[in-house]
């Protein structure tokens, strides 16, 4: 889920795998796409395929209306229904003569892509007000289908796996938190059945979903290379398993009521040594994710006992539950890209040897104890720290452990389009909705990014051969990434990146530097986002007139010391939130920006500072996080961050 950096993408032709051997085509096969419970665009040609025995005839039947297909040479056949107004549900048949498949419980309605990293794979479950979203999600007429984390050195024709779900309380917590709120409001608004089709991966770059022919990259080369690291990632994944062995039995609940692993008494001289801080798959672990328990101790004085302590723990990837003598210390811990710091009370300390158990649930990408060093202490009340890095002990829960080579592929060129996207392709869209962006927001790769992301959109239009399909995204929102100064800020460099690609027809953005958590890259207000996609979708995709963005910058013009900016504002008026106008920046011939003062006149915000007499350009919110900038309308929508000058 989170984004790492540890490849170079320029090392990516060397780091492709084979694509995975294809199983023997069945006489008569469909794309898991088609099957029981999907949502079928509306309004557009239908068009279906599969496979069947080379030169077989296949007849596709819906809902009284058919089509005629031959199966060429590969065995591959495409037929194409007549467009379908919005319905169902239906059964979807297919004969060749010899066999036929049915798809039940068809509907016809809206389908949008949904794809990105992680915020687009943040689970409803995981989202603000979780448990009251989860219990009211129950609509038959909102489905997902979540194509899993796979990659292919090669375009692959078929998916991993997949299938469609309804929503229910029971199903809605694993879908993409902004695809269903998102989803929810399109379905109100329309009255249509609305299908998401989910194909994210957490840290991924944007690279990672593009084709080999719009990065420039030689698909024959790719193919040749690839066997070298699915061989390498085979040796590394059974040194694994070797490492795990058998495993043994699990920790079981005690009287009371606590895991036995996390017992003060627990004979650990069979347990693995670990370095800590480090990510288990940096300690031979390569490819897991489930559950790994660490366990170390620590000495207090009676003094500082009865005080109480602070105990720091670095970073958790992905969440962490800590126990002081087997005693809990706090409630489970999600932040994977945070600092663990917990105030143990007096209660559950004593003088002498104290023990610490730590469990760390890792489902995606790198899992463990990482960070700095001196993030891993325990402070009495004098303040002094007992660091605590070094070795601790280690032991696996066996039924949780799973092995697969899927680290660092969303870093590297083609491979998830190749598996999540090119076995889409075909597949009728209302339009895509977007959000990745955090993996490239780094100095130069921020740049490159408007025209890598002006291209991805241009390629996968024209794949689906739909030039004006609707493709809206989530800009940046705000965060203190540590990366930016004073005069530079890859992630607003980033944002405007995203920005530009609204020169595109049939676009739109949801601004969010004001609903972010600065202090994580995953904010759980996920309802806002997508109400925000919902507004684009209702203007670029269902062809309302309404106010469905914040301002946006149009021009400017100086006068004298002062710079007068114009905006867009779909007709409504400019705003300031939360008090004085903030967020400006002005420079003269220098280049260098000072911070600025700024009102409002009208449609226009002017801007000036005494520092510059002659100014040149101005930039707005241009910061990681950029708490002063509250430019918005009456409606309350932000106005994207802008620069009028690029340099």
């Amino acid at each position: 889920m989170k984004p790492r950096h540890r490849l170079a993408l320029s090392l990516a032709l060397a780091s492709l795998p084979l694509a995975c051997a294809v199983a023997s085509t069945p006489a008569l096969e469909l794309p898991l796409l088609f099957s029981d419970g999907a949502v079928l665009q509306r309004d557009q040609p239908m068009k279906v395929w599969g496979w069947s025995a080379p030169g077989h005839q296949v007849q596709v039947s819906f809902d009284g209306a058919s089509a005629m297909a031959t199966a060429d040479a590969s065995g591959r056949w495409d037929a194409t229904l007549p467009a379908h107004a919005a319905g169902g549900p239906y059964t979807l048949s297919v004969a060749d003569g010899q066999q036929r498949q049915r798809a039940r419980d068809v509907m016809v309605g809206d389908v949008w892509l949904c794809s990105g990293q992680s915020n687009m794979e943040f689970k409803l479950s995981q989202a603000e007000n979780a448990t009251a979203e989860i219990a009211r999600a129950n609509d038959a007429g909102i489905r997902g289908f979540t194509v899993p984390k796979s990659w292919s050195g090669t375009p692959s024709d078929r998916l991993a796996g997949g299938a469609w779900q309804r929503a229910t309380p029971r199903t809605a917590g694993d879908f993409s938190a902004v695809c269903w709120f998102f989803a929810r409001e399109i379905r109100a608004r329309t009255g249509v059945p609305v299908g998401m089709l989910h194909s994210s991966w957490g840290g991924s770059r944007i690279e990672a979903w593009m084709d080999a022919a719009h990065l420039g990259v030689d698909p024959v080369e790719v193919a040749t290379q690839a066997a070298a690291i699915t061989a390498h990632d085979n040796r590394l994944i059974q040194a694994t398993r070797q490492r795990l062995g058998h495993g043994g039995k699990g920790p079981v609940k005690g009287a009371d009521g606590q895991p036995s692993w996390a017992a003060p008494t627990l004979d650990t001289r069979d347990w693995a040594s670990i370095a800590v801080p480090a990510y288990w798959e940096d300690a031979g672990y390569f490819g897991m994710d489930g559950l790994g328990w660490y366990r170390t101790e620590f000495t207090l004085d009676a003094a500082s006992a009865a005080a109480g302590v602070q105990l720091g723990l670095g970073k958790v990837d992905d969440t962490s539950q800590v126990w002081i003598n087997g005693k809990p210390v706090a409630p489970e811990s999600e932040a994977w890209d945070v600092g663990r710091v917990y105030h143990v009370a007096p209660a559950l300390l004593h003088a002498g040897r104290n023990t610490i158990a730590v469990q760390v649930s890792d489902q995606g990408g790198y899992g463990g104890i990482y960070g700095d060093a001196g993030l891993l202490y325990v402070q009495g009340a004098d303040g002094v720290r007992q660091p605590l890095a070094g070795n601790w002990r280690f032991r696996v829960e066996p039924a949780s452990v799973s092995v697969a080579a899927l680290d660092e592929k969303n870093q590297l060129a083609t491979l998830l389009y190749n598996k999540m996207i090119h076995p889409l392709v075909g597949f009728p869209l209302r339009g895509v909705l977007w959000y990745q962006g955090e993996s490239n927001a780094n100095p130069g790769d921020a740049v490159r990014y408007r025209e890598q992301f002006a291209g991805l959109i241009q390629q996968w239009r024209g794949e689906w051969q739909q030039p004006a399909m609707p493709f809206l995204w989530v800009q940046l929102a705000n965060w203190i990434s540590g990366g930016d100064s004073p005069q530079h800020s890859p992630w607003a460099q980033l944002r405007a990146s995203q920005s530009a690609a609204l020169s595109l027809p049939a676009t739109g953005q949801a601004v969010t530097i004001d609903i972010g958590n600065p202090d994580s890259i995953h904010p759980l207000d996920k309802q806002d986002v997508g109400h925000r996609l919902a507004l684009a979708a209702r203007h670029v995709a269902y062809g309302e007139t309404l106010v469905y963005a914040g301002p946006s910058y149009r021009a400017i013009r100086f006068d004298g010391p002062r710079a007068v900016l114009s905006f867009d504002t779909q007709g409504s008026t400019l705003a300031a939130r939360g008090g004085a106008l903030g967020g400006f920046q002005i420079a003269g011939t220098d280049r260098v920006f000072h911070p600025a003062s700024a009102r409002i006149e009208g449609d226009t915000v002017v801007v000036s500072s005494d520092a510059v007499e002659v100014p040149i350009a101005v930039r707005y919110g241009w910061s990681d996080n950029p708490v002063q900038a509250n430019l918005v309308n009456r409606e309350g929508l932000p106005a994207s961050p802008f620069e009028t000058r690029p340099w």
